[in-house]
């Protein structure tokens, strides 16, 4: 996470296996960086806050929350530079000592209700 909050992009190959999937997809790496990269240009103040966090064998779970102010839509939601608050569940599968699998699924609802 601190990788993804300093923006160290350079760094991501050294967590991130080089075939990563996200939800079901195989995305790679340049994939899933070009994803965080996109993320980040939709949310400047994008801060992953990781409130919880279990770890099972190979898979990492976790709870991230989110206080940001995206410049545009998010999620196909009209959110536009209004603040918003969110939680995300990011599960992690490693293998080889490196994400190789990410299943996340993010409240769209609780963003939903704050801006209707």
């Amino acid at each position: 996470m601190d990788c993804l909050n300093r923006r160290n992009w350079a760094a991501l190959g050294g967590f991130v296996h080089a075939e990563v999937a996200h939800n079901g997809t195989r995305i790679g790496l340049s994939g899933y960086r070009e994803m965080l990269e996109g993320d980040v240009a939709a949310i400047p103040d994008l801060f992953f806050d990781v409130r919880m966090i279990l770890y099972d064998g190979p898979v990492i779970a976790s709870r991230i929350h989110f206080d940001c102010t995206p410049v545009g839509p998010l999620f196909g939601l009209p959110v536009n530079w209004r603040r918003v608050r969110f939680g995300e569940n990011v599960f992690y599968e490693i293998e080889e000592g490196r994400i190789w699998r990410v299943w996340s699924v993010i409240d769209k609802d609780a963003i939903r209700q704050q801006i209707e």
